[in-house]
């Protein structure tokens, strides 16, 4: 991890850690292994959402519910068995679960779309203008990836976020903090004599 890197986030994390493994010490260990190392999992994940101030990312699809994740699940093991056993019946199989599954996003997308722009009408026709142009924008912008490189004085590439962050520092201060005026322009004001 990246924030690990920083100081601050590094004592941050260890003092989070060492204050959740210390409740830990008082927990029962002759139980279930299971069980206890669930709860090192769950304490790691906590401390690690608390100190690093990570975020769930949101969803790219929202279409994809449980049925497509089942339908993921039967096509990767069709494609294991055809890898194990390349017979034509296996081949076959395989074919007819991908055909089937994507059969099957399709429609879970299509029904989605129908919703979103029934949402749209709707909003149209009682006229909550902005949800209906910001509904419009996320429908039609779709996925927009991140980028977080930027070139640095010299043209080349700089991905490191210390780095960017001195970029933009630099790159503002240059724009903004103007230190060789030598002639002000004042604007003339003319008055109704």
């Amino acid at each position: 991890m990246g924030k690990l890197k920083e100081l601050e986030v590094k004592e941050k994390y260890q003092i989070e850690i060492t204050n959740r493994f210390a409740a830990l010490e008082n927990l029962n260990v002759d139980g279930d292994v299971n069980r206890t190392w669930e709860n090192i999992k769950e304490n790691l994940k906590t401390a690690a959402k608390e100190s690093l101030c990570l975020h769930e990312w949101k969803q790219l699809k929202p279409w994809f519910d449980e049925e497509c994740l089942g339908n993921l699940d039967q096509r990767k093991q069709a494609k294991m068995q055809w890898i194990k056993d390349p017979r034509r019946s296996n081949v076959d199989n395989l074919n007819n679960i991908r055909r089937d599954a994507s059969r099957q996003f399709r429609n879970k997308k299509k029904a989605y779309l129908q919703v979103k722009i029934e949402e749209l009408e709707t909003n149209s026709r009682i006229n909550k203008v902005r949800d209906l142009y910001t509904a419009i924008n996320d429908l039609k912008m779709g996925y927009q990836t991140r980028t977080a490189i930027v070139k640095d004085e010299k043209g080349d590439l700089v991905s490191d976020p210390h780095s960017i962050m001195a970029r933009w520092r630099n790159f503002f201060s240059q724009q903004l903090n103007v230190h060789e005026v030598n002639y002000i322009r004042q604007a003339e004001i003319h008055t109704v004599e």
